[in-house]
């Protein structure tokens, strides 16, 4: 098992008032890790570069907006931005749950799927000074350079000039994950007990979110299961979701080129049946049914 750099875990110690031990890494062996400390809970150890220091800063502010209006996410213990340690670090309490994807789709689970995007985008919105605007999911990434550099599908081509001719109708803005995925979340059954990994997380629409989970539920189950999601997040919002096709093409454009990049975390989350050759044929499926959609909704609105 590879570890972590001593400066982390002696910040760590330092932080908990204890000597702490290394269990083990929670992302393929790695960071983050889970880290045991005398006569207290397991902590959660969170490393980074120190160039990583403005994503550690957004996923602790996210993480206190979220326990402060009661979503369901881990104890801020302490975050480091370099000074200390010499990297970017954040600890955490450790939550109880699995973050492994079942097989085969269960109609509850789906519906959850949209539930926890609808109740992140219920709270209320933060300040803007904490959290910096989205417009997609994992917004720090530039997609449309890997587009334009790995030979993007013509499909994701197709869906990149959809959308920069298209708009939402909905403007509001909302609390938004910005990376909510089932990997992103802790379960016991069908019941979301903690919601991870906030460093994408920032202001939105909330189509944001609903896209990611529904984009997620077509790339585990297949396309058949995205209307399961959204009447889980419209069940639990009490409305329509506005745009629904608009997010759904730009949640997919948060992809790579070729989805085998995306394919080792799915095969850790207990998917190693997903191959790169099908996810792509999922996201084309997906794609192809949000377009057609998108062109009809902006024929209706005249956009």
């Amino acid at each position: 098992m590879t570890r972590p750099e001593k400066a982390p875990l002696a910040w760590a110690a330092t932080v908990l008032a204890s000597e702490v031990s290394v269990d083990r890494g929670l992302r393929e062996g790695g960071s983050p890790w889970l880290i045991r400390a005398a006569g207290q809970p397991a902590g959660v150890l969170r490393i980074a570069p120190r160039a990583n220091a403005g994503h550690v800063r957004t996923e602790v502010a996210a993480m206190r907006h979220a326990a402060r209006v009661g979503l369901p996410v881990p104890k801020v213990l302490g975050h480091d931005e370099g000074e200390a340690s010499g990297f970017a670090v954040a600890l955490t309490s450790y939550m109880a749950g699995s973050s492994r994807v079942p097989v085969e789709p269960d109609r509850k689970r789906l519906r959850m799927m949209g539930a926890t995007a609808a109740r992140i985008s219920a709270v209320d919105v933060p300040t803007s000074a904490s959290l910096p605007p989205r417009a997609g999911p994992i917004d720090d990434v530039d997609w449309s350079g890997l587009r334009r550099t790995r030979k993007a599908p013509a499909m994701l081509v197709r869906a990149a000039e959809a959308v920069e001719r298209s708009k939402p109708t909905d403007t509001r803005l909302a609390f938004v994950h910005g990376d909510l995925w089932q990997g992103n979340m802790l379960w016991e059954g069908t019941d979301v007990t903690a919601i991870l990994d906030w460093d994408a997380s920032g202001l939105g629409s909330p189509g944001i979110d609903l896209g990611s989970v529904r984009f997620d539920a077509a790339l585990f189950y297949g396309l058949s299961t995205v209307t399961e999601v959204l009447s889980g997040w419209e069940h639990e919002s009490g409305r329509l979701a506005p745009d629904v096709a608009y997010w759904d093409v730009v949640a997919a454009l948060a992809s790579p080129p070729n989805m085998g990049s995306f394919q080792p975390a799915m095969a850790e989350q207990g998917r190693p049946d997903l191959t790169p050759e099908l996810l792509n044929q999922r996201r084309e499926e997906f794609l192809r049914q949000a377009l057609s959609q998108l062109d009809v909704e902006q024929l209706a609105y005249g956009n």
